[in-house]
């Protein structure tokens, strides 16, 4: 599933052809949808933001239009009236005089009245989006340690979009080896070093993975690897999809567990397993 920081790519994209521009089409697979789109076409796309893994369209009057990718939607943007070459269903289309935005496969789209996303079942429970302006690292701090998330093991917490949105199973890996912590380790029983390299790393990364397009690894760690000639896959992070390959940092062997259902990649020298008494 896309994370938070290709959605916000993604609406970056999608801004730049569909912002403020006049509208020429609007379709909906879906029949309770298709109702509105002629009058949705009437109007102007405000701003297109993402909000963790979800993607939000905000039009002129006050109408939002929201998709989630989950695991199989994906978004085109072609020359108007153009179409790509794919076996995939197309669920949305908006297009105006020069572009067309296509989303395909996604299953989860809604067209929400002015302040209807508070009710709505997925987006009403979000937290606070990774990106922000306002999740800083003493946001992420104190926000780790109050009773509502300290006493949760943090492997299940960091991908708990209540707690922040748009982390996923790639940033949670990279996180937790990139400031020393084992996933079992909970945020109340960290020392204050630890937490506030925890909150660092947590924007840092997701920041990262945002400008370089899924990339977590340090850039000259990256640019050695495939200078050697290593496939992009092989050189994005320095533990996760790395089972069996040695740690960048001490040479010991990275291990894929499984936490919550969810694959997890760590390295067991830099991030020991905590005793008894802290962990989750």
């Amino acid at each position: 599933m896309p994370e938070g920081p290709e959605i916000r790519r993604v609406a970056d994209r999608l801004g730049g052809v569909l912002t403020e521009q006049p509208l020429t089409s609007v379709w909906f697979r879906f029949p309770h949808l298709q109702a509105s789109a002629e009058d949705l076409a009437r109007h102007r796309i405000r701003t297109v933001r993402s909000w963790g893994k979800a993607l939000l369209m905000e039009f002129d009057d006050g109408r939002t239009l929201y998709s989630h990718n989950q695991l199989y939607g994906r978004w085109f943007i072609r020359r108007a009236g153009n179409r790509p070459q794919t076996d995939r269903d197309l669920r949305l289309a908006i297009e105006t005089p020069k572009h067309a935005a296509l989303l395909y496969s996604a299953s989860e789209i809604a067209l929400l009245a002015p302040g209807e996303w508070q009710a709505h079942p997925f987006l009403g429970r979000l937290g606070p989006d990774v990106f922000a302006p306002g999740t800083t690292p003493a946001f992420l701090r104190r926000r780790l340690r109050s009773d509502r998330f300290r006493k949760r093991a943090l492997g299940g917490l960091l991908m708990d979009q209540q707690f922040l949105a748009g982390l996923g199973n790639y940033l949670r890996s990279e996180i937790l080896f990139n400031s020393g912590v084992h996933p079992d380790q909970r945020a109340g029983d960290l020392d204050d070093a630890t937490l506030a390299l925890l909150a660092r790393q947590i924007r840092a990364l997701a920041r990262r993975a945002y400008l370089t397009g899924g990339e977590t690894a340090p850039k000259a760690w990256v640019r050695a690897r495939k200078a050697a000639g290593l496939p992009r896959r092989a050189c994005r992070h320095l533990v996760f999809e790395r089972e069996e390959a040695p740690c960048a940092t001490c040479g010991a062997r990275i291990r894929r567990v499984e936490y919550g259902s969810r694959r997890l990649y760590l390295c067991p020298d830099c991030q020991p397993k905590p005793t008894a008494g802290e962990s989750a």
